[in-house]
């Protein structure tokens, strides 16, 4: 059988998975130190931080560190948001990127690239300005400054990515649907959406992570403790029970547990709306 150019060298084969099992050692380890130590005794993790399997396993730190703070609570609001402004990022994501993908208008171009040239700009430098309108608008302490912004595209990258993926979708599809007399809202639902599932899984996964590791946002406009995010509760048992590094690392891990069973469950869908987003740049 003819090996093709695609297939390459093996020896560039083994090296570029040398190089990603190598990779992906590197980037687990922490994770793994993480689980070991909240598994352990606070007498095992004084005498021997380094060791990767407890000698004990002590399964009672993360019945201690969900029940020191009201940690069933943080979680449902973080659920809640995430929960928000996921959908609403998809949804209001794909409208703003239809629009730029699919209609010609006057300065079409001029607003596209000034929306990816707000990327280049710091959060910071719009920090205080967008809290003094918060503040105008009496939402400070409440979920608004976290939820509406996703409402409005939910991101500059987002919009990029679903623009880049319906430039792919052929045109010709819009026009046969526009001849049996389906309107622009019916093309856009019933044609592009159900082909954009990878894509959409893409956007859902970054706004996912952007929100649940939200710590910024929760930190400067939440003030009430019953209305904290993991994030914040996650610092707070830090600070109240850092002496007890076993159940901050206990905590730690039933923070990042659900981010790790989504991506598995979402990692094709992931990859491949991230590989075929490029398909149709122009």
């Amino acid at each position: 059988m003819k090996r093709t150019h695609r297939d390459g060298h093996p020896a560039t084969r083994t090296l570029v998975y040398g190089l990603l099992i190598l990779g992906a050692i590197l980037f687990t380890v922490p994770f793994v130190w993480t689980l070991a130590t909240a598994l352990k005794s606070g007498e095992e993790f004084a005498s021997d931080p380094g060791r990767v399997i407890p000698k004990q396993f002590v399964w009672d730190n993360f019945h201690k560190a969900w029940t020191a703070l009201p940690f069933a609570r943080f979680m449902v609001n973080t659920v809640m948001i995430t929960a928000i402004t996921t959908v609403a990022s998809v949804i209001s994501g794909s409208i703003v990127a239809y629009g730029f993908s699919r209609f010609e208008f006057r300065a079409r171009n001029f607003l596209f690239y000034t929306m990816l040239a707000t990327m280049m700009l710091p959060g910071q430098v719009t920090q205080i300005p967008v809290f003094m309108i918060w503040r105008q608008l009496h939402a400070i302490d409440t979920y608004y400054p976290l939820i509406v912004p996703a409402f409005f595209g939910g991101g500059a990258f987002n919009i990029f990515l679903l623009r880049q993926f319906f430039l792919g979708i052929p045109k010709e599809l819009d026009e046969a649907a526009m001849i049996d007399g389906a309107s622009y809202i019916k093309i856009y639902w019933r044609i592009l959406m159900p082909l954009s599932g990878p894509v959409l899984a893409t956007v859902a996964l970054f706004s996912y992570l952007g929100q649940w590791d939200n710590f910024e946002g929760p930190l400067i406009y939440l003030n009430t403790p019953e209305k904290y995010t993991v994030s914040i509760g996650l610092r707070m048992f830090q600070d109240s029970f850092g002496t007890n590094f076993e159940q901050v690392m206990a905590a730690s891990v039933l923070h990042i547990l659900p981010t790790i069973i989504l991506f598995f469950f979402a990692q094709r869908y992931f990859l491949r709306g991230i590989n075929l987003s490029g398909i149709g740049g122009r």
